[in-house]
């Protein structure tokens, strides 16, 4: 069956509740008539990352339960799982048998021996798009002592595969079957866009053969039943190329357009974006990873875009910046900012709310991450004890904590909200982008008889919303 479009949740399988029994009960109790599909990150043996270095994608981290747990989830909810496509953990089996045995590995071919590209200029390094403070190698030691270098992006612990080699897709198309199985509908393709090496690129979203290696993936997604949604941060073209592709592209656009729309009342900028933004996308305003700049870049003017970093930095951790290999200390453009998005928009109820209507009226399928879920505010005691930034947004909800949160008058607005989106027919149908001044936004849904227009005052922060009831057939007004 088809992805239902209705409101998916995105969560840890450890947030909401200890474990996966956990989140089960919870989104059964509170979540069941706004949600129709699940993401959980990363549920699988991991050693880095939050989860994005897994050991296994064939194994669930016993400490959040056992494959019952997903199947009983994935039976009740459409599940979306994560496909760390570009790297696996130094400890799985296959790097510690490569480790073990090095060329006479039968996993030898399915990691990138550095040393094998030929030389690698200062030139060469400059280019290469990274992500973290050093260049993106590191040196192993294998058992009989001799030595060399392996390509890793992230993490010193996640390994990078070699996708020039026939084994790699083996190993990754045996994955998703597995998965697939198991009753994942949707594949998220972690940090596909690091899988194109080519000595003298920046080795990052490389073309045609990022788009080769796309089409695969959607081939084998689909010979299962399942589909797939390529995560990337960067220019927005390449949401638009990948939403012509028969596949998700994500809205990471619409998250950094919607505060700057919100905080300064000013729609021009949304509205020219929601005129050509691909109808497919799986849409966010926040996720486990920080509100990405680089998506927005050719679509808010750069000057409105530093007003926007401005006005964010106040209230959130240190940005996210790009870096070069060859110079690691260089900074760069920030490339993601570090907040919940409530306390983005100032924990101002009304902007909250109007900021999910205007999601949700977006074309594609929307996903509420758990802490916007429970209007979340800026975790600074979980950043502090961990050093990662990110942790800002990644709070750890106890049963206790979410029967207090759900009670919040901000939370009821929100959810009532993900129903009305999940359940209303015109959504299945055709998206209307409506005259409005520039401090408002007017969208609306048709299908058959079924119609439904949202108004949002960006100055008063209202929203206002006119269906037609498919019982009676009269007009009728919800204000939110």
């Amino acid at each position: 069956m088809p992805l239902r479009n209705a409101v998916q949740l995105i969560c840890y399988p450890n947030r909401l509740g200890n474990d996966l029994k956990d989140l089960h009960h919870v989104m059964k109790k509170y979540f069941a008539d706004s949600v129709g599909g699940v993401h959980i990150l990363p549920f699988f043996p991991s050693n880095a990352d939050g989860g994005f270095s897994p050991l296994s994608h064939r194994e669930v981290e016993p400490a959040f339960g056992t494959w019952d747990d997903i199947q009983a989830i994935a039976a009740d909810f459409d599940l979306t799982c994560d496909v760390t496509i570009n790297h696996i953990s130094d400890q799985s089996a296959e790097f510690q048998d490569y480790i073990a045995k090095r060329d006479q590995s039968e996993f030898a071919d399915l990691f990138v021996d550095v040393d094998k590209l030929g030389e690698i200029s200062h030139d060469d390094l400059a280019k290469i798009h990274i992500r973290k403070e050093k260049e993106p190698f590191r040196d192993v030691t294998f058992a009989d002592g001799s030595t060399g270098r392996v390509w890793c992006t992230f993490t010193e612990n996640q390994i990078d595969l070699n996708f020039e080699n026939e084994l790699t897709y083996q190993f990754m198309a045996e994955n998703m079957q597995f998965l697939a199985e198991k009753g994942v509908k949707l594949f998220r393709l972690d940090a596909f866009g690091y899988t194109t090496k080519r000595i003298g690129s920046s080795c990052f979203l490389v073309e045609p053969e990022v788009y080769r290696l796309l089409d695969w993936a959607n081939e084998v997604a689909q010979l299962h039943g399942a589909e797939i949604l390529p995560e990337v941060h960067d220019h927005p073209s390449y949401q638009y190329a990948i939403g012509r592709r028969n596949m998700h592209p994500y809205g990471f656009a619409l998250p950094p357009l919607l505060l700057y729309s919100l905080l300064d009342a000013n729609s021009v900028y949304l509205k020219n974006w929601l005129r050509m933004c691909p109808r497919n996308m799986v849409t966010v305003l926040d996720t486990h990873d920080g509100i990405c700049i680089p998506d927005v870049e050719s679509i808010l003017p750069e000057d409105k875009i530093t007003i926007l970093i401005d006005n964010i930095n106040s209230r959130s951790a240190d940005p996210i910046l790009r870096r070069s290999a060859a110079n690691v200390h260089s900074v760069g453009a920030i490339y993601q900012l570090t907040c919940t998005f409530y306390d983005a928009l100032m924990r101002n109820d009304d902007a909250y709310i109007a900021a999910r209507a205007i999601q949700f009226f977006t074309p594609g399928i929307p996903q509420v991450y758990y802490v916007g879920l429970l209007a979340g505010c800026n975790d600074y005691e979980l950043m502090d004890s961990t050093g990662e930034f990110r942790d800002i947004n990644r709070h750890f909800y106890s049963l206790e904590e979410i029967d207090e949160a759900v009670t919040q008058p901000v939370v009821k607005r929100q959810l009532a909200l993900m129903h009305f989106r999940s359940h209303y027919p015109a959504f299945d149908g055709h998206f209307e982008l409506n005259y409005s001044n520039q401090s408002s936004v007017s969208m609306a849904w048709r299908h058959g008889e079924s119609y439904c227009h949202l108004f949002v005052d960006l100055n008063f922060k209202t929203t206002t919303i006119e269906y037609i009831d498919v019982e009676d057939g009269e007009t009728k007004t919800l204000q939110f």
